[in-house]
């Protein structure tokens, strides 16, 4: 094992669809100030998260993400089957899904292509100091939901149990698994051998912020911190329940659905003190994961509120005093 390490961090990115720019804000004040994020430290995210991870694992400067978040034209993901509302009520009866998610594809793979990343073995760990095993030996980590088994997996670390080369896998094709809001995205089928394809959809069905993904289980003081950046305020502390949300028609249940699924589990997380110390909380309050038509205003207060969340983070975050806290 190597010293510790307070200014480098793991990073662990919460899913939040349009809203992840904010994620964007926060790596760029966590670098400013200066924090080393990325190899041989490593990334987990879901969805958004996972897209934002993709892009930090793979190398591409912090300052050209944020101008792909900026710049980009959501609307253009909602690429819907021919023959409008009919089309895409046959896509979601047929295939699962209201748009068909090529387009997020094609754009999730162009960026990462264009910073020389295809597949997981390019993202591979070369780290003498660590004591990972060779399956966990990667710089990203991107989760989903496998709707076939009913369980979250962490990929690649998981393409074992599909008979697959974890190396050989299309990081493209995880993170649009990731990101694949279940009834707006067709989900993923991955072919096993074997077996039947299995579904992957939306991490943030089961975890949607897998804050506890890198944590250690056998008492060794990690080399450096996990960090978790989370889409929504802080919590107040015993406060009362979340606000409450109207329920109309089905594509509103269906959107309460979902949200309850993603938000049950990470909202217990939040009841333990050492997930909130290690948490920047970047408030996204009145925006919806799926509001492609963001204007260049909203995006701007996303941002920003990113790198205040960071800023305000990094004031009081010791590295020492949580060890002496938390793992004594």
């Amino acid at each position: 094992m190597g010293t510790v390490d307070s200014s480098r961090a793991d990073l662990v990115l919460e899913g939040g669809g349009v809203k992840g720019i904010a994620l964007v804000g926060a790596i760029t004040e966590l670098e400013a100030l200066g924090f080393t994020l990325g190899r041989p430290a490593r990334i987990a995210g879901t969805s958004a998260g996972a897209i934002i991870g993709a892009m930090l694992a793979a190398g591409m400067p912090v300052p050209d993400m944020a101008r792909e978040m900026r710049e980009v034209d959501y609307g253009r993901f909602q690429d819907s089957p021919p023959f409008g509302v009919v089309g895409r009520g046959w896509s979601l009866v047929t295939r699962l899904g209201l748009y068909k998610g090529d387009e997020l594809h094609r754009w999730i793979s162009k960026r990462l292509k264009g910073c020389g990343v295809e597949t997981f073995g390019q993202l591979r760990l070369d780290d003498p100091d660590s004591d990972l095993p060779p399956e966990r030996a990667y710089s990203l980590v991107v989760v989903v939901s496998d709707i076939s088994s009913g369980r979250m997996v962490c990929l690649p670390w998981e393409y074992h149990r599909y008979g697959l080369d974890p190396d050989e896998q299309s990081v493209a094709d995880a993170v649009r698994a990731s990101a694949s809001i279940p009834v707006f995205f067709r989900p993923r089928r991955v072919r096993s051998q074997g077996r039947s394809a299995s579904l992957h959809v939306d991490g943030g069905m089961l975890s949607n912020y897998p804050i506890t993904v890198f944590d250690r289980h056998d008492h060794v003081t990690p080399r450096w911190p996990t960090f978790g950046v989370k889409l929504s305020a802080r919590p107040p502390d015993g406060g009362p329940f979340p606000q409450w949300r109207p329920v109309r028609g089905p594509v509103g249940f269906a959107r309460a659905v979902i949200a309850t699924m993603a938000e049950a589990h990470d909202r217990v997380l939040m009841d333990e003190p050492s997930i909130v110390a290690r948490t920047m909380f970047a408030a996204t309050d009145g925006v919806l994961a799926t509001d492609f038509g963001l204007d260049a205003e909203t995006r701007e207060r996303l941002y920003e509120s990113g790198r205040r969340a960071a800023r305000d983070f990094a004031e009081s975050w010791d590295f020492a005093a949580y060890l002496a806290r938390y793992r004594p």
